[in-house]
């Protein structure tokens, strides 16, 4: 999509902090961290949110789920980590690309917010 951040992002026309990048995701430390850890994974494909998400989509999904304990190690995350996907408006989805945010180096607590 020509409008979207993310979608630029996958494209490298938007520079960003890539920590991780395959043929189907691409994974970036976010630009306004919540926690000592906190990177986005974003399939390259461009899915407008977890609700767009379709069966078509199960590998993609299934091959972020299992990257993500990966990367976690990766960036040095021993005791936990949190994955945050927000979708729509009430979840606060700010960009419409589905992405997954990874924070972690610090206790969460819950409620979250």
């Amino acid at each position: 999509m020509a409008d979207c951040l993310f979608c630029s992002i996958v494209d490298h026309e938007i520079p960003s902090d890539v920590i991780y990048e395959d043929d189907m995701i691409i994974a970036f430390n976010d630009i306004a961290p919540q926690a000592p850890v906190h990177f986005l994974v974003v399939p390259k494909k461009h899915i407008a949110s977890l609700d767009e998400a379709t069966e078509e989509d199960k590998e993609l999904i299934s091959h972020i789920m299992l990257k993500i304990p990966e990367l976690v190690k990766e960036q040095g995350v021993e005791n936990g980590y949190r994955v945050v996907i927000n979708t729509g408006e009430d979840g606060d989805q700010t960009v419409k690309h589905l992405h997954f945010h990874i924070l972690g180096k610090r206790k969460m607590t819950w409620p979250p917010g």
